[in-house]
């Protein structure tokens, strides 16, 4: 999970509302990928809002409190898809007032609006998370999509016994496919994962099997090199080419650290001009790849403090 702070919440607010005041929420010119073929009845909800097709560019909303200034940031920069946060039992939560205008403002601005969750402990009970995350998100009638970012690496369990967590890992994935029924499933992961073995095969390809499209974290900010985005990306892009699973490249904004190795990692600290330059790189070096579906930036608040 990828928590704020106090300081990058304030910063956030700042910016969002200059971002208001001079842009207003007027909807930028997106390129949309084919929408998934419908695998049976969908859940309940506008046609519009979930036929909405993916986004060549989405954004993680991780803090949803500023409805207003996330689509605002969005249009104003050519996000077409929104991954926002959404808590267990969302029907009950202080917090279901909040999606419902994001998803209210994104639906006039022309966004799509997936519902983001995750957490490292999801692999043990996927049952839990199906009856207290996925369906009460999907009740709502507000997301076109589901898009879970869990991050098993991160546990003491990956060191002992990681083919067991592989195994946790994809078994809860196939819960969540069943229980999601026609409602796309998309699921965030390392771009190391093809490194790691799984059930004969590589793990990202595993996970692509069980999804409709994943995000590649090949978080760099430089497109070109043997260490560049375009590199590490490249296994992935070429694997969900063969399976027919769309893969986004996604890319860090927030402050990770000050030494060499979570400065590379990262756009903060540099300007917009920057950062698109680079964008640009590997978009064009994937263009017309029939694995590429676009870019994906995280988040919302580390992407509104990146300014020219």
């Amino acid at each position: 999970m990828h928590l704020t702070t106090t300081s990058q919440r304030a910063l956030v607010m700042v910016t969002l509302v200059s971002l208001l005041g001079v842009l207003g929420v007027s909807a930028a010119a997106q390129a949309d990928a084919a929408p998934r073929a419908a695998k049976g009845k969908r859940v309940a909800a506008a046609v519009t809002r979930v036929d909405r097709p993916a986004a060549a560019r989405a954004m993680w909303v991780w803090d949803t409190s500023d409805p207003a200034g996330v689509v605002a940031l969005a249009t104003s920069r050519g996000i077409g898809q929104l991954y926002a946060a959404v808590p267990p039992n969302v029907g009950t939560s202080p917090q279901l007032a909040d999606l419902r205008e994001l998803v209210g403002l994104a639906d006039a601005a022309g966004l799509r609006v997936d519902a983001l969750g995750g957490d490292v402990g999801w692999v043990d009970d996927p049952a839990w998370v199906v009856g207290n995350w996925l369906k009460p998100a999907l009740a709502t009638g507000l997301f076109t999509g589901v898009h879970v970012d869990m991050e098993p690496y991160n546990t003491p369990a990956w060191t002992k016994s990681r083919k067991t967590v592989v195994k946790k890992y994809l078994a809860a994935l196939d819960a969540f496919q069943v229980a999601a029924g026609a409602t796309p499933i998309e699921a965030d992961i390392p771009f190391w994962f093809d490194e790691v073995p799984a059930n004969g095969s590589t793990f990202d390809r595993e996970i692509m099997k069980r999804t409709d499209a994943v995000t590649v974290m090949a978080y760099r900010r430089l497109a070109d090199g043997p260490d560049g985005t375009i590199a590490l990306s490249a296994n992935e892009i070429r694997s969900g080419a063969g399976l027919g699973v769309k893969v986004r490249i996604g890319q860090e904004t927030n402050h990770l650290g000050d030494d060499p190795t979570s400065v590379k990692q990262t756009f903060h600290g540099q300007t917009l001009t920057q950062m698109e330059t680079q964008l640009r790189l590997v978009t064009a070096a994937y263009d017309g790849s029939a694995g590429f579906a676009g870019l994906a930036i995280h988040d919302a608040i580390g992407y509104a403090a990146i300014t020219d």
